[in-house]
């Protein structure tokens, strides 16, 4: 009796192995195409492997921008917003801190959670005032603090119009006419 279900496990297991194979055979065109590009990318990644570079100017960039802005020494940094309208004409405001879009949310904007069926679905969240948003159509759209009153001020991009950031006032001879615009000019605020 034991040799009897040893051998129906046997061939049981050599069985399911044998149609396990045969259903991961995919004979289809999509296949047989996916197939072509991965030898096509194999074949050129070994005539040309990819270069791995020495020092990253991105990542230097990025650290930069860290020691700007991300240093607890960066509290109370000013930053100068110049704005160019579609006349060509500038103004400029002096922020406590960056300016900031609407767009960066303090808070997740959603949650994936799984559905009856077994598939996942994300879920949207309120924000901190207790409405909803999905952001799109208010990135365009800045806020940020006036550096000496400490004002709320907002502004919004488009339509022809930009704006440049400094840490510190420009000096270049496009931004010498800026307009003052918020409550707080940069005489204000010089050391």
């Amino acid at each position: 009796m034991k040799r009897v279900k040893r051998t129906a496990l046997a061939v049981a297991a050599v069985l399911s192995v044998g149609f396990s194979a045969a259903a991961c055979e995919d004979d289809s065109t999509q296949a047989k195409e996916t197939e072509a590009k991965q030898k096509g990318y194999d074949r050129l990644v070994a005539n040309q492997p990819i270069e791995v570079p020495e020092y990253s100017t991105t990542r230097e960039t990025i650290n930069r921008w860290i020691k700007t802005w991300g240093k607890a020494s960066s509290k109370g940094k000013l930053s100068y917003v110049y704005l160019q309208n579609a006349k060509g004409e500038y103004g400029y405001f002096v922020l406590k801190g960056l300016p900031v879009s609407y767009c960066a949310l303090g808070t997740p904007p959603s949650k994936t959670e799984s559905n009856n069926s077994g598939g996942l679905v994300n879920v949207p969240l309120p924000e901190m005032d207790g409405t909803y948003s999905d952001g799109s159509g208010t990135c365009n759209t800045y806020y940020g603090f006036d550096a000496t009153t400490g004002a709320y001020m907002e502004f919004t991009l488009g339509m022809n119009q930009s704006f440049f950031l400094f840490d510190q006032p420009s000096t270049l001879p496009e931004f010498s006419s800026a307009s003052q615009m918020g409550p707080s000019s940069i005489e204000d605020v010089a050391p």
